[in-house]
């Protein structure tokens, strides 16, 4: 009589603070024996990366689900595979909000609890230097910071809310414009978010608008400062994307933008998420 043999997790290291590539099989990643491994090693590196492992839109979905609660964009639509992509014809609903995407933020800042991870599976890259994702670890950020910088930045709140991303590709909206990004809300949030391994991250991103209780100068001088150095070379990595290829990324724990790229060259993702399990907490 045979034993089966133990799946193992097969991965390298992309960067010192950031990234690991994982190459085991499609079957193996498929057959859920991996899960835990996966998410303890999403929660240590930030972004994993399954090269060309080539998931069918179903594959897709049965692989997030191993990992956790299926989140679908649309309520009720638990085999939901949603097209990311700039070109209006494609993606007309969101092609002019995706623009925010071009620049570093963390994705539901609006809500209590936000999404746990994000999955894409390239379906067309752009071409070759253009529309690359970039990510950035927040973790290693925060933990990399003088210790007076620390003790100071976790008494700080932020209002974060999407229209602040607004002002990034579009200086001057229409009023119109502005009250449409208004009404999707905001929320108060920390700088400083402990987790409940007890880890920190700071939160961060185009849509951080201000800092509580500082002047527009002041929380602009704190939060690009932030990002200066939390997307500098030791906490980032820039995915250049090849068709099959499969980027797993911590929400909670990193940043994340797409690398400009021409809306009309055909780039096209398949996203699916996890939902978030637990809320912004102070430090």
């Amino acid at each position: 009589m045979s034993v089966a043999t133990k799946v193992m997790l097969k991965s390298e290291a992309i960067k010192s603070k950031i990234g690991s590539r994982v190459l085991n099989t499609k079957e193996e990643l498929l057959s859920g024996e991996l899960a835990k491994e996966i998410r303890e090693l999403l929660e240590a590196r930030g972004v994993l990366v399954f090269p060309k492992v080539s998931f069918t839109s179903q594959e897709q979905v049965a692989f997030t689900k191993t990992l956790g609660t299926f989140a679908p964009e649309r309520a009720g639509d638990d085999e939901d595979i949603t097209k990311i992509t700039l070109d209006a014809k494609e993606n007309p609903a969101a092609a002019e909000y995706l623009k925010g995407s071009l620049y570093w933020h963390i994705d539901g800042t609006r809500n209590d609890v936000p999404i746990l991870a994000s999955l894409l599976t390239c379906i067309k890259p752009s071409p070759k230097g253009t529309g690359n994702t970039g990510f950035a670890n927040t973790y290693s950020a925060f933990e990399d910071l003088p210790e007076d910088k620390k003790a100071e930045y976790e008494s700080y709140r932020v209002v974060h809310g999407p229209w602040a991303s607004l002002f990034y590709y579009e200086p001057e909206p229409s009023l119109a414009k502005l009250q449409g990004y208004a009404q999707i809300g905001e929320q108060e949030l920390p700088l400083v978010w402990k987790h409940q391994s007890g880890r920190k991250s700071l939160v961060i991103g185009c849509t951080a608008a201000q800092v509580v209780g500082k002047s527009a100068l002041e929380s602009a001088m704190i939060i690009h400062g932030l990002r200066d150095w939390a997307t500098g070379p030791d906490f980032t990595y820039s995915h250049e994307w090849e068709v099959g290829d499969l980027v797993m990324w911590d929400n909670t724990g990193t940043m994340h933008r797409a690398e400009p790229y021409d809306p009309s060259c055909g780039r096209m993702m398949h996203r699916t998420k996890l939902e978030g399990e637990e809320a912004f907490a102070y430090a």
